[in-house]
């Protein structure tokens, strides 16, 4: 017999009844039935349950034992009695009746429990985070990202990419968020970059002519965490392709994403059919938004013509001065009390903004003071206008044209929450594609890239030397799901003209850009191909699968949102020894620990 076991926790069966069997585990709860004990033994792959009555010689030794105790338990497989069975358990027809016990690891007093779904404070979530992960509903979620990250690498690879590692320590890129440095000890003074994604290397692999390359990348960038982004590193499907056009990039990678979640999508409907392309000015008007949700079904519209000379003089005044009016929907809202659409306008304005005007509706009877001074026949246009009906109110969003969106977007968000209009039970995918190439920065008054320096213009050179660089767009597109971005990408720039053109119009000379971007100006300089990617995020994917609203719940080890590993005591001091012999001098901090 096996040193440890026969069978795992969740393997014995009816037909395993009279067999003798060993299980090795963890204590995952205990019961005392008055001189019988009940034990669930856990491992990885599930629960079986462990008899021992005052005939066992198991029994004084598990009566005393904590919780998460490691044992091995010999035993004899015993048919459960009538009506005692557990039909939420793969084992719950048997139990095992425990004729010994080896101890193989004793558990000291738990800072927290691990049985049961109780909510914990993160820090010590995050500080005993080895604990955590044996909570079922964190493990389970570990387990479906491995599955998930199984089933990208085979969908990639029948759809005949390669896979290549890119180095991780690289050079720091003026452009993108803050990096990671590493200094270098054989280079006094000089650093290391930690890559904030592959870019420039899978850029670099299709000049080598490898043609389709994909890796499962980790990506570091010392941004602060939200609930969809990790602080520090993260992790992505990094692929490239090359001689392709926009089309060809949504083609290959559409399948695998579908594919994906339909494998994982547990009775959840998925996009059937090409993803819906929406280009970018169209998403900023309808949903507010360039990362739309598209199982909300409010559209916004800009209604400003309706105000222009109205009655209502805010609203006019705006439109004169060259700002908009959009207005979202408010299907059914008829049986709304007035405090819901005051609390509507009150969040607006605990977010920053002016407010959220509104007008209620109920029976085609307009209300508010909005519908009183724009008048009947005006709201009737307006209503007709958007498509509503008789019970549906509406609010509005007015101002600048950037802050009016932002604003509509965000209501368009809360209402379809609030009214219950979200399926949950939808995954929806989008393309927002035509991102402007270009964009006027108001704080450094002058026009920056909008999105990626990098990417192919439409129009190429022409576009460049004739267009107002305002109007011209690129080809570059993010991939959304349920109102999350999972990733951007776009055809690549891939001449050296165009790309010193583009840099040209960014305010950067021709200097600067062989500067600061060497390896990949120089290699475009011996024959580049057309090429183009995207990288949508692992962390993001596995989070929309396992229905989590916060990526922690999804990666095994993370980190706080300051960015420490409390398990690991990351980041800290390190020795004087250790900054000597790199160089470097701490300043203006406590001293070091002595070496």
């Amino acid at each position: 017999m096996h040193a440890y076991r026969t069978h795992t926790c969740a393997q014995l069966r009816a037909s395993d009844v009279g067999e003798t069997v060993r299980l090795s585990g963890w204590i995952h709860r205990k019961r005392d039935h008055g001189g019988v004990l009940f034990v669930d033994l856990r491992d990885h792959y599930g629960i079986t349950q462990i008899v021992a009555d005052t005939d066992s010689p198991a029994l004084p030794v598990l009566d005393r034992l904590r919780v998460e105790s490691v044992v091995t338990i010999d035993g004899e497989v015993k048919a459960r009695a009538e009506g005692t069975t557990n039909p939420n358990l793969a084992t719950g027809e048997i139990e095992l009746f425990a004729r010994g016990v080896t101890v193989q690891s004793q558990a000291a007093e738990l800072p927290m429990p691990v049985a049961g779904d109780q909510e914990y404070p993160e820090e010590i979530r995050l500080k005993y985070r080895y604990l955590d992960l044996r909570r079922e509903s964190v493990h389970r979620n570990m387990v479906l990202r491995s599955a998930v990250i199984a089933s990208i690498r085979r969908r990639m690879i029948e759809q005949g990419f390669t896979e290549f590692q890119t180095p991780i320590l690289t050079a720091s890129s003026p452009e993108g968020a803050r990096d990671y440095l590493v200094p270098s000890r054989i280079h006094p003074g000089k650093f290391y970059a930690l890559p904030q994604a592959p870019q420039m290397f899978k850029q670099l692999l299709m000049v080598a002519g490898f043609d389709r390359y994909f890796q499962i990348a980790p990506c570091f960038r010392d941004e602060d965490a939200r609930a969809d982004r990790s602080p520090g590193e993260f992790y992505q499907l990094d692929f490239e392709m090359s001689f392709v056009t926009q089309d060809d990039v949504f083609n290959a990678i559409e399948p695998v994403l579908a594919g994906l979640f339909r494998e994982f999508a547990d009775g959840r409907q998925v996009t059937e059919g090409a993803f819906p392309r929406i280009p970018y000015r169209e998403a900023m008007l309808k949903y507010g938004s360039d990362k739309p949700d598209l199982r909300n079904p409010l559209v916004i519209s800009d209604v400003g013509e309706q105000f222009r000379g109205s009655g209502f003089g805010l609203f006019a005044k705006i439109v004169d001065g060259g700002g908009v009016v959009r207005a979202i929907p408010a299907p059914g809202t008829a049986g709304q009390s007035r405090k819901f659409f005051d609390d509507m306008n009150d969040w607006a304005r605990a977010e920053g903004h002016a407010g959220l005007g509104y007008a209620t509706r109920k029976g085609g009877e307009w209300g508010g003071p909005i519908a009183k001074n724009h008048g009947t026949e005006g709201m009737d246009r307006l209503a007709a206008e958007m498509g509503l009906g008789p019970d549906d109110g509406l609010f509005f969003a007015a101002g600048k044209e950037v802050e009016a969106a932002k604003l509509a977007g965000a209501a368009r968000t809360r209402l379809g929450q609030s009214l219950g209009l979200i399926d949950e039970n939808r995954f929806e995918f989008c393309w927002i594609v035509d991102f402007p190439m270009f964009e006027y920065d108001e704080e450094a008054k002058k026009i920056d890239f909008s999105h990626n320096p990098f990417s192919m213009p439409q129009g190429e050179l022409e576009a460049l030397e004739t267009k107002d660089p305002l109007d011209i767009l690129a080809w570059q597109y993010d991939i959304v799901c349920n109102g999350v971005e999972l990733s951007s990408g776009a055809i690549r720039n891939h001449r050296p003209d165009i790309m010193y053109k583009a840099f040209e119009i960014a305010g950067y000379t021709q200097a600067q850009v062989d500067e600061n971007f060497s390896g990949m100006i120089n290699a475009f300089k011996f024959g580049a191909p057309p090429h183009g990617g995207s990288a949508p995020g692992i962390d993001r994917i596995v989070m929309l699968l396992a229905g989590e609203p916060n990526i922690r719940e999804v990666v095994v080890f993370p980190m706080n949102q300051r960015a420490e590993d409390l398990m690991m005591n990351a980041p800290a001091p390190v020795s004087a020894k250790q900054l000597k012999e790199l160089s470097i001098r701490v300043v203006g901090e406590a001293a070091q620990p002595a070496a």
